[in-house]
């Protein structure tokens, strides 16, 4: 006896007289002297259809959302759409579905609602499609930097340092709540003796990384306790952060465009059948983006270049253009999706909206900032060169007021051996709603953590 996943039975080549296959039942619809069920184990977007007769034992508990295990003969299907279907001689009940109960007995379900059920919503089409294609991003980026040399690093989760501005912070303690705290030393009962948070970005550690095996990429997750409620914001996501010693502004660009080419070809080579969904029922625009990310142009302006873009173009944006600004989504989306109609990467922003570990231009105005642009999504990438040069480090965190004596590691790297390096953070579920069409972050994140969002 043969087991099969459901890709590979419909994938096979010629029929077979002994099969297993394992799923969850889709939907079954009876007839005269038979049943027939369609089983799906994850593996794939289509169904294997089973056919049972109407006195095989255990039938009747093969109800929508049971969990079955099927041993039959794979056999050439009459109907249409389908090559296989298997013929059960047996059928085990693994799993009991309670029909009055079980909440995906439709074939449609707003994704509201399925957001209130996320424990069940991988049984769907569509969010079955967008964790499949999660894994293939997710496989892709790591076989793009061992490519090219880079090490997979881990960076803590547990921090005392805030990357300078990157969000809002969530707290970690053991003490218990309502302790009496130290006025002087609050944090002296802790676990740590000192405040702790959890990681807003791997950055500065994945620095000081690079400046030792020379290219690294981190990969993993990161918070910001910010009372977000927009379609693109969630309190836990993932960020892949490269970091590469001898890297320039422009070598961080290519890494960046590149990187988004590589993984747009891979989803398009290997999750075809999960993208045409998308094309269907989510945003017939996909194939058309999805071939400009593999393809290109990708454009490149700076900040200056930007300004003047949008403050020629006749828009009436809500937030004001001048040089100085912060480019809003709007001003992004505007770039990206209106005026280059694909991606578009803006460099040397004033240094004055960037962080202080940006590298300072000459012009002494702007720092070698990056933010790969978009279409649909706005801000992908932002990254930049990093300051290298310790004097002009520790002036930049004594313009900002920031005490020079918590960042003593950081600024060690700067006095030993510093070289000119580069790298970038790539926020990957914006990654997957821009490979999906998919417009709300909490549909490609399994579990998503927004306000008032935990319950899974």
């Amino acid at each position: 006896m043969r087991n099969m996943r459901v890709a590979e039975a419909l994938a096979a080549r010629e029929a077979a007289s002994q099969v297993r296959v394992r799923g969850w039942v889709r939907t079954r619809r009876d007839s005269k002297g038979f049943s027939f069920l369609e089983l799906n184990d994850g593996s794939c977007l289509s169904n294997v259809q089973v056919l049972a007769e109407e006195n095989l034992p255990n039938l009747q508990e093969a109800q929508t959302g049971a969990a079955l295990e099927v041993a039959g003969e794979l056999a050439a299907s009459p109907g249409k759409g389908q090559q296989w279907e298997i013929r059960a001689k047996t059928l085990r009940v693994l799993g009991e579905s309670d029909q009055a109960l079980y909440p995906l007995q439709k074939k449609r379900h707003s994704d509201e609602f399925l957001r209130g059920i996320a424990h069940l919503r991988a049984r769907t089409n569509k969010y079955g499609a967008a964790f499949r294609l999660r894994s293939e991003a997710a496989f892709a980026i790591h076989s793009f930097f061992r490519g090219r040399a880079f090490y997979c690093v881990q960076t803590p989760v547990l921090t005392g340092a805030d990357c300078e501005g990157a969000g809002e912070m969530f707290r970690v303690t053991t003490l218990p709540p309502g302790a009496a705290a130290d006025p002087v030393r609050p944090f002296a009962e802790d676990f740590f003796g000192r405040e702790c948070s959890l990681t807003v970005s791997g950055q500065l550690e994945a620095e000081a990384l690079a400046l030792g095996l020379g290219r690294v990429y981190s990969f993993g997750p990161t918070f910001r306790a910010e009372n977000s409620n927009t379609p693109r914001h969630a309190a836990e996501f993932w960020m892949i952060e490269p970091e590469a010693a001898f890297f320039d502004l422009e070598d961080n660009i290519a890494l960046g465009e590149d990187l988004l080419r590589f993984v747009t070809r891979h989803v398009l080579e290997h999750c075809a059948p999960d993208l045409d969904l998308f094309e269907r029922f989510v945003d017939e625009s996909l194939p058309e983006r999805l071939r400009t990310l593999a393809e290109g142009p990708y454009q490149r302006i700076s900040y200056g270049e930007a300004v003047d873009i949008l403050a020629k173009s006749g828009r009436s944006f809500e937030f004001p253009v001048f040089f100085g600004a912060d480019l809003q989504t709007e001003h992004e989306r505007f770039l990206a999706e209106e005026y280059f109609c694909g991606p578009v990467t803006v460099f040397n922003y004033p240094k004055e909206i960037k962080a202080f570990y940006m590298r300072a231009n000459d012009d002494a105005r702007t720092v070698a900032a990056m933010d790969l642009i978009a279409p649909r999504i706005g801000e992908l990438i932002g990254g930049s060169q990093r300051e290298e040069r310790l004097p002009r480090l520790e002036q930049r965190l004594a313009e900002l007021g920031q005490d020079s004596r918590n960042y003593w590691w950081y600024l060690d790297l700067r006095r030993f051996g510093s070289v000119p390096h580069s790298g970038f953070g790539l926020g990957f579920e914006r990654l997957i709603m821009l490979l999906t069409g998919i417009g709300n972050i909490r549909d490609v994140i399994p579990f998503p953590r927004t306000p008032n969002n935990l319950e899974f």
